[in-house]
């Protein structure tokens, strides 16, 4: 096995050698007091095969013992080198290396050898190159002239600015320390750097190797000599960059271009200017100073530490230091000077806080504030200086307009069968700042004021005059007065940028039953829906709420999302729904539920148990019908149940059908708008949609705009103007302003409940879920090294579906190892001791068993269960219920017949699939997850089994977690990723297998405290 490793020579090419777990390790054992060859460095030439370069050799400086290099902790070893028994210290070796041009080095980092392992250094480095080409994408190149001993030469450079250069000092922060082994050479900045500029250098060369020419051609006879400028634009596109010209042009050209040499430099110090805008006292907006001009606002002087931005020194400080900064930061008045100065040609108004000897402060009027906030901060940013502006001005409230309607005096109890989206309703328009309409005396101070910062209900509102003048035009024009419900619930729905009114439409106000339809709380005007006579089920009080929201929204034609917890009875209401609509119209047409084959049956069932008098047919498998016979069943029947898979198959036959409604069970089936099964739900007609879901979001937010745009297509904009305005903005910088315009536009649409708010149900018990640690044994350890560094290779060198792919093998197989090695290994062997989730089950299941409780252990896998089976039954002398999903349906009914009534079995295995839905298990009081599932949604329907509508006793759920591996890593990423949906829903789930290949090395990675002793 090779591990290969690079490193950024001084002339910008990239060196390469790798460390062979087949070569010996012996070397002399007397002190190395010269270079030694590196006893287990692949030779070369064998390298050449792989990596097209020139062989070469040179010293490197690497951790060593006094026999020999250490190995990298890339390279694994049939045979492990034992602990060495004293501190490593660097000691040099002769390391046979390929060296490869720019060209070269990016290609071979794109496209990973196969076969061949990386090591951190080729990580590293790849991510300069990404890098690099991304400066190129957004156009951050300039071409320079260089000069050496061989003569002129065209380059391109990249221009740093703003968090560019930022991102390029983490990127040499995070240089792994080989990348600094060539002795002399160890300044990770500058060696940062020097890559940068090769590798930019060489991908715009790539984008002119079609035959793009900067410079025009030449017509008629070529000279001897091209003017030294012609010579420099061909040399630009060239391959090598190098040109001949007459001196004294060169060095014209040289000074022509002296401007661009000073552009973007990036250079990287210990610390930077940073500039903080601070508001005047409230109780002080007119000071003013010795003439009497207004200066309220002020533009303080800092500087930040670079290597630790939290570490700020106010400017007044800076003068004042007696020598205590210069133990972070040498000669900081120095630097603070020359900070400003720099500052002050991106920012030329600064030059007024610069006219003292010891400058700490700009004071500026409400106009140089509002320059410095919309344009100079900016600027600053990008050159990179730090910035800091007042809270309020990242969430600030612009000027707009608010609508508030009011419904007729008899809406207050709004009926589903009065009213509807055609109803006209009374409004009118408000200017507002945010959501907060403003009052006619704030109106005329507005109109009044000269100045574009004011303070308004204590906060600093900018105002732009142009836009006051609009709104108060617009105001003036009285627009009509009348409004259907539909077009107010359009325009609470419409995003500002989108509107067609003079000024941003800030909020939608309205009473009565369209008032609490937009804020969610529907059911406090809406009149009860009597449970009909046709329902054998005594409904809850929230369950009826739920029936009377469903049921109004139906009458709206909106569609409609139950995100119910699991165990709530979201089945039961939607058949109330149906039934109760019929007993409405008699004539209705049949409605289409589409849902997972495994829960056809459930429907079938709960439909006979609850409303007997409801015609269902069961569209699906060979035998269902099709063409006329399928017309003519839909005559007699009331709701058509069918599977995703089976609406994809017969999806040209369905959508001929006007259904009265589409009801999608387990939505999270169409979470991929791209999914065959989205893609065929949104060709269904119907008159109205219903979604039910106890997960309305699992890994992302792009999962709510599938669902959303199923039920009301068009709601939430585009795929691609949702992700820039939602998806981005939330997921990526956890900015909560698009959360909650998010949350307050889907609100009228989503009725989520949850089982443990008292106020849904007061007689469900305790749910108390457990971390059960456990640790590998040495067995284990050794299986799971060597599975991480097998697929730690297939996952480097592979991309895009093949990658995901691989990393989902990778947790499968990390897994089961955690479980059991025979698990992974497939031997069929003796469970014995060799596993430490093992041991501690057996313990758990003790204490379960001492107690009389009765106990569901989940599994993902069926082998595994079916080596548990055996060994648990004998361990334990008691019989062990086992269901998967190969077990017969009578043999499944006896199975939770026996379980539920306390005769059969104490120990249900179950496998997460065959197990984790449609089952009733409320004997049991314990739920053991054996191994833990990337869903938590998964995981939270399986646990809901014995935690719902039923269980009169608390419910102890213990989550197996393997210390120091992927699993511990993996739950802790599952309780951060729960925050995604917190800001929108109130549900969510973490995604892994778009973590990149760095953090996925970490996640695997075995950590200390792992192995039993």
């Amino acid at each position: 096995m090779l591990v290969v490793h690079g490193l950024i020579a001084p002339d910008q090419s990239l060196c390469v050698w790798a460390e062979d777990s087949d070569l010996g390790v012996k070397s002399p054992s007397q002190a190395l007091r010269s270079a030694r060859p590196h006893p287990f460095a692949t030779p070369a030439e064998a390298l050449v095969q792989s990596y097209s370069g020139k062989p070469d050799e040179v010293t490197l400086l690497l951790p060593s013992l006094r026999t020999a290099p250490l190995d990298s902790p890339r390279l694994l070893r049939a045979v492990p080198r034992p602990e060495p028994r004293s501190a490593p210290a660097l000691l040099p070796w002769r390391v046979p290396v390929v060296t490869l041009d720019a060209t070269t080095a990016l290609e071979v980092l794109a496209e990973p050898v196969n076969g061949i392992r990386r090591g951190a250094s080729l990580d590293f480095l790849t991510e300069l190159a990404r890098f690099a080409r991304g400066l190129i994408a957004r156009g951050r190149v300039l071409p320079t002239l260089e000069r050496d001993e061989i003569g002129p030469s065209a380059r391109w450079r990249p221009v740093l600015h703003g968090q560019d250069v930022i991102a390029l000092h983490n990127l040499a922060t995070a240089m792994p320390p080989v990348c600094r082994a060539l002795p002399g050479h160890d300044d990770p900045t500058a060696l940062t750097v020097t890559g940068l500029r090769g590798f930019v250098d060489a991908a715009v060369r790539e984008r002119f190797a079609s035959g793009l020419r900067l410079a025009p051609a030449r017509p008629g006879r070529r000279p001897r000599r091209l003017p030294a400028a012609e010579a420099w634009l061909g040399a630009l596109t060239s391959a090598h960059g190098r040109f001949d010209a007459d001196v004294d042009e060169l060095t014209a050209l040289g000074e022509a271009l002296r401007p661009w040499d000073a552009v973007g430099r990036g250079e990287v110090g210990v610390a930077r200017a940073t500039f903080r805008l601070t508001e005047p006292p409230e109780n002080d907006e007119t000071a003013e100073d010795a003439a009497g001009t207004t200066l309220p606002w002020r533009v303080e002087f800092w500087l930040q530490s670079v290597e630790d931005p939290s570490l700020l020194v106010p400017a007044a400080q800076v003068w004042d230091d007696g020598g205590g900064l210069d133990r972070w930061l040498p000669r900081p008045q120095e630097l603070l000077l020359t900070e400003l100065g720099r500052a002050a040609r991106v920012y030329p108004g600064l030059a007024g806080g610069l006219r003292t000897a010891r400058p700490c402060a700009l004071e500026l009027d409400a106009d140089g504030a509002v320059e410095f906030l919309t344009s100079a901060a900016g600027e600053l940013d990008q050159a990179g200086f730090g910035v800091l502006l007042p809270p309020w001005w990242d969430q600030r409230r612009g000027l707009g307009l608010k609508l508030s309607a009011s419904t007729p005096v008899d809406g207050v109890v709004a009926k589903a069968s009065k009213f509807g989206r055609s109803q006209l309703m009374s409004f009118r328009w408000e200017l507002a700042v945010g959501e907060e309409a403003l009052t006619d005396e704030e109106i005329a101070t507005l109109a009044a004021t000269k100045a574009p910062l004011i303070r308004l209900r204590g906060q600093w509102v900018a105002i732009d005059a142009d836009q006051l003048k609009r709104g108060l035009a617009f105001l003036k024009r009285k627009p009509k007065k009348k409004m259907t419900a539909g077009e107010i619930l359009a325009l609470a729905a419409t995003h500002p940028d989108d509107t067609n009114t003079p000024l941003p439409v800030t909020g939608v106000r309205a009473d009565g039953w369209l008032g609490d339809l937009l804020s969610g709380s529907l059911g406090a005007s809406i009149e009860t829906v009597t449970p009909p006579d046709g329902l054998r089920a005594v409904l809850r009080p929230y369950q009826l709420r739920g029936l009377s929201w469903l049921a109004f929204l139906d009458s709206l034609g909106l569609g409609a999302c139950l995100a119910d917890d699991m165990g709530l009875g979201k089945t039961v209401q939607l058949l109330a729904l149906e039934i109760a609509r019929r007993a409405e119209n008699a004539e209705c047409g049949p409605s289409l539920l589409l849902c997972p084959m495994s829960l056809v049956g459930n429907w079938q069932r709960e439909a006979a148990k609850f409303t007997p008098g409801l015609r269902v047919y069961a569209h699906h498998g060979r035998e269902r019908l099709t063409g006329a016979a399928l017309r003519e069943q839909l005559g007699r029947t009331d709701l058509v149940v069918t599977t995703y898979a089976t609406a994809i198959r017969d999806i040209d036959e369905l959508v001929a059908i006007d259904w009265q409604r589409v009801i999608l069970d387990e939505a999270q089936a169409i979470k991929n708008s791209l999914s065959r099964s989205a893609k065929a739900a949104s060709r269904l007609n119907a008159a109205s949609r219903i979604a039910l879901t106890g997960t309305p979001v699992e890994n992302r937010l792009a999962e709510l705009w599938s669902i959303m745009n199923f039920l009301n297509p068009g709601l939430l904009g585009s795929p691609e103007l949702f992700r820039a305005r939602y998806a981005i903005p939330v997921e990526r910088y956890g900015q909560t302003e698009p959360a909650e315009r998010l949350r307050t536009v889907t609100r009228p649409y989503v009725l989520r409940r949850i089982k443990t708010d008292p106020e849904i149900i007061d007689d469900l018990p305790e749910k108390i879920e457990l971390k059960q640690y456990c640790r590998l044994s040495t067995e284990q350890a050794s299986l799971y090294q060597s599975v991480v560094d097998e697929m730690m290779d297939r996952i480097e060198n592979s991309e895009g579906i093949a990658r995901r792919g691989n990393v989902l093998a990778a947790m499968t197989k990390l897994k089961q190892v955690c479980n059991h090695p025979a698990l992974l290994l497939h031997d069929r062997s003796a469970i014995g001791t060799r596993s430490g989730k093992i041991t501690r089950l057996e313990e758990i299941l003790e204490e379960i068993l001492a107690e009389g409780d009765r106990v569901l252990c989940f599994t993902q896998y069926t082998e595994f269960a079916e080596m548990l089976l055996p060994h648990l039954s004998a361990r334990f002398a008691t019989d062990v219920a086992y269901l998967h999903g190969g077990t017969p349906k009578t043999r499944r009914d006896q199975l939770v017949t026996d379980f539920q009534s306390g005769q059969g079995a104490s120990i249900f295995l179950l496998s997460l699939k065959a197990g984790g839905t449609g089952l009733n298990l409320t004997a049991a009081n314990h739920v053991i997850h054996l191994d833990r599932w990337w869903n938590p949604a998964v995981e939270n329907q399986a646990t809901d089994r014995a935690f719902r509508i039923g269980q009169h006793r608390n419910v102890a759920v213990h989550k197996f977690v393997t210390t120091g591996t992927l699993e511990e890593k993996i739950d802790e990423m599952i309780e951060e990723k729960k925050a995604l949906a917190e800001l929108v829903i109130r549900d969510g789930e973490g995604w892994l297998t778009e973590l990149s290949t760095r953090d996925l090395r970490e996640v695997f990675a075995l950590s200390a405290g792992a192995v039993d002793e």
